[in-house]
């Protein structure tokens, strides 16, 4: 079984206690810029194994009564439709799904703020459709000389000329639906009008990764290291925070480098007040907790290394499919190589290579790509499965574990043969398609239909939940349907980067 390496309920009392201190600092006025994913972080639930992906959620929960959500967009991500990895959707959608969300847990959002608005035509369809469906929005400006020109910034021609957001409450909570949102900018521009009016607002920055009191070179901050090569994020101790405390405390590059610039429009936006404290370092301005949630390091290590790899996987495929830099894949090689970790260190890695070559060899003198998959269930077994003339080695690899999962014998079928065969039918003498063979969504479904008939086939479904968490490997990049069905499962997908097909095009 997987231990926990962290405990919600603590790290709940920390944080909050340590937002709850710092809004006091500010006349209990704190804009608080939440960084990283605010639901759904499954990043941090894999190298923090015990996390709760919505624990932030469940933090806002408890400060409900203290705090406005407002979510940061920026317009030119609307207009190029910019993409969220986790989820496949937009960043508009993105916005969308995220105060549906927060609703689901009893919390609305104040208001949504389009960035560095500069009447791009979606981004102005986006204020419409939001407007009409009762949202209030509010429109931020580019601003010339941001953030060098301190003299043009701290002024009306700066962060006055945006729209003022009005809150009730003693804490604004300031996210968005990615990175380079603007979310520091319209606190910035928050804090700007606030002073105007006479109201001595403070600002903090709650983001979970690099955990800033532990190890540079620790797993999990070498994790987070790995998850953004893409943007060459890179960790370090905060040079400022030693300098000034004699103290190591880690924070990453994008903060340090612009760390000078804050602290100076923030001396002007406060404009002398002696009253309100002023930040040494961006360590400093962080109350983040995440820390102080660990209660197993060993375990959480562990996890730490094998999200590095992958991280390697997926950088990797999405090179090969173009998508992404080989430098990427080269600095995570780089620091999996500082930690001593092989990518044959995640264990279904072999198991998944030797199913695909004992398909070849089971198959010798036959065309086609032999594919090979492995999955680890929660309690450690590890179980394969192979593609064939009748499914997809992601469609063979669940039925297998389900099987096992429910102590089902290996010679009972979970699929009728009648369905199976007359899926066959649809997909090769209807839609044309050029394999009869099942993919892991198609596969779902017929398990689905199998169900309503067939008492095993209803118990094998049921245990479908069971999977989620799981660790699988496949030899080759999964087809859109089997990379739909494995999603949907929640599992931790990685894959050798090979095409399944010699097709350009893949259905």
């Amino acid at each position: 079984m997987k231990r926990a390496g962290f405990d919600n309920e603590k790290y709940l009392k920390e944080q909050s206690a340590a937002i709850l201190d710092r809004v006091k600092k500010f006349n209990n006025k704190l804009y608080l810029e939440f960084g990283g994913k605010l639901c759904f972080d499954y990043h941090a639930a894999r190298v923090l194994p015990g996390y709760d992906p919505n624990v932030k959620i469940r933090l806002l929960q408890q400060l409900k009564d203290k705090i406005d959500i407002v979510l940061a967009i920026y317009a030119g991500d609307i207009e190029k439709g910019r993409v969220r990895g986790d989820f496949g959707i937009t960043y508009d959608a993105a916005t969308l799904k995220l105060i549906d969300d927060l609703r689901k847990w009893g919390l609305d959002i104040l208001a949504v703020v389009i960035t560095r608005f500069a009447n791009q035509p979606s981004a102005a369809i986006f204020k419409n459709k939001l407007e009409r469906r009762g949202v209030k929005v509010y429109l931020h400006y580019p601003i010339e000389g941001y953030p060098a020109d301190v003299d043009t910034i701290v002024g009306d021609k700066g962060l006055g000329k945006n729209d003022y957001i009005e809150s009730k409450n003693p804490i604004v909570v300031v996210t968005a639906p990615g990175p380079n949102s603007g979310k520091l900018a319209v606190c910035l521009s928050q804090l700007y009008q606030e002073h105007k009016r006479s109201i001595n607002a403070g600002y903090a920055k709650f983001e979970t990764f690099p955990i800033w009191n532990l190890p540079l070179k620790h797993p999990v901050n070498v994790a987070y290291e790995a998850a953004t090569a893409d943007i060459q994020d890179f960790n370090l101790v905060d040079p400022f925070h030693l300098n000034k405390y004699n103290k190591t405390a880690i924070n990453y590059n994008r903060d340090v480098e612009s760390f000078p610039i804050l602290k100076l429009i923030l001396t002007r936006i406060f404009d002398k007040n002696v009253n309100l404290p002023m930040y040494n370092s961006p360590t400093d301005m962080g109350v983040n907790r995440a820390g102080f949630g660990i209660v197993d390091d060993k375990t959480v290590q562990e996890a730490a290394r094998q999200e590095l790899i992958r991280r390697y996987f997926r950088y990797n495929a999405e090179y090969v499919m173009g998508i992404e830099k080989k430098e990427t894949v080269d600095r995570v090689v780089l620091l999996m190589e500082e930690l001593g970790i092989k990518v044959t260190d995640r264990t279904v890695v072999e198991a998944a290579r030797r199913a695909a070559e004992e398909a070849e060899a089971k198959g010798k003198g036959n065309e086609g790509i032999f594919c090979g998959a492995a999955i680890q269930l929660n309690d450690g077994r590890i179980f394969t499965g192979k593609n064939s003339r009748l499914m997809h080695a992601a469609s063979s690899l669940i039925l297998n574990a389900l099987k096992q999962i429910a102590n089902i014998p290996d010679e009972i079928l979970l699929l009728s043969p009648h369905i199976i065969n007359q899926i066959a039918k649809l997909k090769e003498g209807i839609l044309d398609s050029e394999s009869e063979s099942l993919d892991l969504e198609e596969t779902l479904i017929a398990l689905s239909i199998s169900a309503t008939t067939n008492h095993t086939a209803e118990l094998a479904m049921e245990k479908l939940v069971e999977l989620r968490g799981c660790e699988v490997h496949m030899t080759h990049i999964p087809t859109p349907g089997d990379e739909v069905g494995l999603k949907r499962l929640g599992v931790n997908l990685t894959t050798d980067g090979k095409f399944s097909s010699r097709n350009l095009f893949v259905t």
